[in-house]
């Protein structure tokens, strides 16, 4: 996946404004091969029943418009532009399928929020990693299939702008001008949002998963809302996580 030339002033929740504008960074593609690109007359299906992988939808076109119900007259939940603001290319996660029509999930207020696109629209990969969270313990942790490869503490939200529960995937990986900045060398964008914070530093208040410029903050209640992991974690974290890999947030 080629990083994008485009510029973003990060305005996650959770730390403050950066030094610099951060670049897009290049995400790792997708674990396994694309499937066939879209055609609704012969859409790959979407196996349910294989435990090991989830099903990223990457835009083909440069707007994606999802839909309240597999049906092109039902009413427009949104319509979402190709690349994203970042210059990050337009990524779901698909929940399921029902013929030509996928229902992914949405980054958009309020978290949880799905709705249904056209399979015609996007292309299908298959992602092997998923990211699981537990708040209470203060724990990240990265599966490769059945494998941890990441297991480590971080910082999360204060008691008056806790991290969201639930369940998100990455849509951006930003690399900060400063890697010893308040991010970090790199931040993953989530698909959702503080549930407390209406907008951050000019932003809408998305939560992110990147690094700090204070160690101390990991394995703390800390944070407006993010996910904070060590530097060197983040960093290898960006290496092998393609955009679309679900994050489940636990209480």
């Amino acid at each position: 996946m080629p990083a994008a030339a485009a510029l973003l002033v990060l305005s996650l929740t959770g730390c403050g404004s950066p030094a610099a504008p951060p670049t897009t960074a290049a995400a790792p593609e997708a674990s396994l091969p694309p499937t066939t690109p879209p055609s609704t007359a012969a859409v790959p299906a979407v196996d349910e029943s294989v435990a090991d992988h989830t099903v990223v939808a990457t835009a083909a076109v440069s707007r994606v418009v999802a839909h309240r119900d597999p049906d092109p007259a039902s009413p427009e939940v949104g319509r979402f532009a190709n690349p994203i603001p970042s210059g990050a290319p337009l990524v779901f996660e698909v929940r399921s399928q029902r013929g030509g029509w996928l229902e992914v999930a949405l980054p958009v207020r309020p978290n949880g929020t799905t709705a249904w696109i056209a399979a015609g629209t996007v292309t299908l990969s298959r992602n092997r990693f998923r990211i699981e969270v537990d708040v209470s313990d203060h724990r990240l942790v990265v599966w490769d299939s059945d494998q941890v490869v990441v297991d480590t503490p971080v910082g999360i939200g204060t008691g008056s702008t806790p991290t969201p529960i639930g369940s998100f995937y990455l849509i951006e990986l930003l690399a900060p001008a400063d890697p010893g900045g308040i991010y970090g060398p790199y931040a993953f964008g989530l698909s959702g949002y503080s549930e407390t914070l209406a907008s951050f530093n000019g932003g809408e208040g998305v939560i992110g998963i990147h690094g700090t410029d204070d160690p101390t903050s990991i394995g703390r209640d800390s944070s407006h809302g993010c996910i904070r992991v060590p530097n060197e974690t983040i960093a290898h974290m960006a290496s092998i996580l393609p955009l679309g890999t679900p994050v489940v947030i636990a209480p």
